[in-house]
C-alpha cells in the first residue's frame, strides 16, 4: 500500500469512527479502486455499507474480502453476520463455522452462532454456543444479551434478567447523568429516577415496577420518559414526578437513577410473580368522554388497528405487516367498525382507503399517548402487531389481539403460548405458522372475530359501561395490591 492509499485508509477509518458512513464509504471505494487486492479495504467498505443497512452490497464486499483472505476469521464472521441479516441462515451458519475453525475460542463467533440458532428456535444448540462464548470471555456483553433473550423467551426469568442486566448498555443520556446508578442499596429517605431506556412499549410495560421502589424506602420516585408518554404515565399510582427526556435531571434533585428494564431483576420477576395487576395505567376521564362522542356508533364492535411499528427497530420487517391491505379480509365481516390508531409509518394508508373499508383514520388526531389511551377506552378490542399501542391497551385492560411473526418474535411473548402473563385475561396471541404467513394469521383473526360477534347481544351500543361519575375508569383503579 503506497502513501496515498494509506492516507485513504486512515481517512476512511476516521470517518467510520465518527459515524460519517457516507464519507467512509467514499474513501474505501476509492481505496479498493486503487488497491483491488487489499482485503482490508473490501472489509472496511463492507462495514461502511452494513452501517447504512445496505446488506446486499455489504455482502458482496465481504465475499470479496473472504476470497482474498480466507484465513481471516473476521472475514468469515462479517460475512456470516450480513448473511444472517438477510435470513440466508444456512449460508450464515456455514461461514460462522468456517470462522470458528480458524478461531476456536472467539466469543464473538459463538455469540453470533448462538443468536442464529436462537432465531431458528434451536434452543439447545443456541444455549450451548452462548455459554461457550461466556466461557471464552465471561464479560462478553453480546453473549450475555443473546443468552438473556433466549432464557427470557423460555420463561427462565431469574437467570435471564441477570444476563440482561450485564449485556444491555444504558443509553448515552443516562450514562452522562451526574448522580449514581442504583444497584440495590438502601433507598431509605432517598429519591430515585427511573429512566426511559429502550422503546416506548418497553416503558409502558415496565413502568409497573417503579412504584415498588417505595418498598425499598424511596421517599420520592420519578420517571424520565419520551415526551409523548408524559401525560399518560402521570396516571401511574405511586410515582411523584414524570419528566420528559428534554427536562433537567440534576444531581441534588435525585439521589439515584435506574434504567426501567433493570427493575424486574430487583423484584425477582418470574412467571409466578409477574406483578401483572391490570389495569395500572388510566385514561383521562374527560378525554374518554370527548373521544367517545367522536367515534360513537349505534351498533357493532369497535376495533382499533395498528399494523406497523417503528421502521428503525431491528426486526421491524418481520413484526410489521407489509401494508394495511393484508387486513382486507376483515372488512367483509359485518358488524365491525374499525379505527386506525396508526402513527408515523403507515399512517397515510388509512387516509387512502376505498369506500368499502369500514375504517376511520384517527392517527393524525392523536397528539400523544394520553389521547391514544382515551380512544382505547372507547373500543371493544385492539388488533395490532407488537408495538407500544398494544402494550398500552394491555396496561389499560382493553382486550387485545397481538399478531406475531414466526421469525424472531420478541422474547416477552414467550414461546408456544396464545396468551400473555404480562397482561393476564386481556391479551390473545396469534402467531404465524411459518415466517411471512400473515394471511394465515388474518384468517384466524377473522374466525375469532366472527365467533366474538356471535356471542354478543344483537345490539352492542355501549360496550364500556359507565362508572361512578361517568369517569370511564374502574372504581377500584387506585388499588394496586
Amino acid at each position: 500500500m503506497n502513501e496515498e492509499s494509506r492516507q485513504l485508509f486512515c481517512s476512511g477509518v476516521g470517518h467510520f469512527s465518527a459515524r460519517d458512513l457516507a464519507q467512509a464509504e467514499q474513501c474505501f471505494r476509492e481505496l479498493v479502486f486503487r488497491e483491488p487486492l487489499l482485503w482490508e479495504g473490501w472489509a472496511n467498505l463492507g462495514f461502511s455499507l452494513e452501517g447504512q443497512r445496505r446488506w446486499e452490497e455489504a455482502e458482496s464486499c465481504y465475499r470479496q474480502a473472504w476470497a482474498l483472505n480466507p484465513d481471516s476469521f473476521q472475514n468469515g464472521l462479517n460475512l456470516g453476520s450480513v448473511l444472517a441479516r438477510q435470513k440466508k441462515l444456512g449460508e450464515a451458519e456455514t461461514f460462522y463455522l468456517k470462522a470458528l475453525a480458524l478461531s476456536p475460542s472467539s466469543p464473538a463467533i459463538y455469540s453470533n452462532l448462538g443468536a442464529l440458532y436462537s432465531a431458528q428456535d434451536l434452543v439447545r444448540e443456541a444455549e450451548r454456543c452462548l455459554r461457550l462464548a461466556l466461557e471464552c470471555q465471561p464479560d462478553h456483553s453480546g453473549a450475555h444479551f443473546n443468552l438473556s433473550y433466549l432464557l427470557l423467551k423460555q420463561g427462565r426469568f431469574r437467570e435471564g434478567w441477570s444476563h440482561f442486566h450485564v449485556g444491555r448498555s444504558p443509553s448515552l443520556n443516562q450514562v452522562s447523568l451526574s448522580f449514581p446508578r442504583w444497584k440495590g442499596e438502601s433507598l431509605e429517605g432517598r429519591s430515585i429516577l427511573v429512566c426511559h431506556e429502550a422503546g416506548l412499549g418497553d416503558m409502558i410495560q415496565f413502568c409497573r415496577y417503579a412504584p415498588l421502589l417505595r418498598e425499598r424506602g424511596a421517599m420520592r420516585i420519578g420517571l424520565a420518559c419520551h415526551f409523548s408518554l408524559k401525560r399518560l404515565l402521570s396516571s401511574l399510582s405511586g410515582v411523584d414526578e414524570v419528566l420528559s427526556l428534554d427536562e433537567p435531571m440534576e444531581a441534588g434533585h435525585w439521589d439515584f437513577w435506574i434504567p426501567q428494564l433493570s427493575l424486574p431483576m430487583h423484584w425477582d420477576a418470574c412467571l409466578e410473580n409477574m406483578l401483572a395487576h391490570i389495569p395500572y395505567l388510566f385514561a383521562d376521564p374527560e378525554q374518554v368522554r370527548l373521544w367517545g362522542m367522536r367515534i360513537r356508533t349505534e351498533k357493532g364492535l369497535k376495533v382499533g388497528l395498528v399494523w406497523k411499528g417503528n421502521p428503525e427497530f431491528e426486526n421491524d420487517a418481520d413484526r410489521s405487516l407489509p401494508s394495511l391491505q393484508v387486513l382486507a379480509p376483515l372488512w367483509k365481516i359485518t358488524g365491525v367498525h374499525f379505527y386506525s390508531l396508526q402513527k408515523g409509518d403507515g399512517e397515510q394508508e388509512a387516509l387512502n382507503v376505498s369506500s368499502n373499508q369500514p375504517l376511520m383514520a384517527l392517527g393524525s388526531q392523536l397528539e400523544d399517548f394520553s389521547h391514544t389511551a382515551a380512544v382505547l377506552r372507547n373500543l371493544d378490542l385492539v388488533i395490532g402487531v407488537d408495538t407500544a399501542v398494544i402494550h398500552l391497551s394491555g396496561a389499560l385492560g382493553v382486550p387485545s389481539w397481538v399478531l406475531l411473526p414466526a421469525y424472531k418474535a420478541d422474547w416477552r411473548w414467550l414461546s408456544d403460548r396464545n396468551d400473555s402473563p404480562w397482561y393476564p385475561g386481556v391479551m390473545r396471541l396469534f402467531r404465524q405458522p411459518v415466517s411471512g404467513a400473515w394471511e394465515a394469521v388474518v384468517d384466524e383473526v377473522g374466525e375469532a372475530l366472527r365467533e366474538m360477534l356471535s356471542e354478543l347481544p344483537a345490539a352492542v351500543q355501549n360496550p364500556w359501561p359507565e362508572q361512578d361519575g361517568n369517569t370511564g375508569t374502574p372504581a377500584h383503579s387506585h388499588n394496586r395490591n
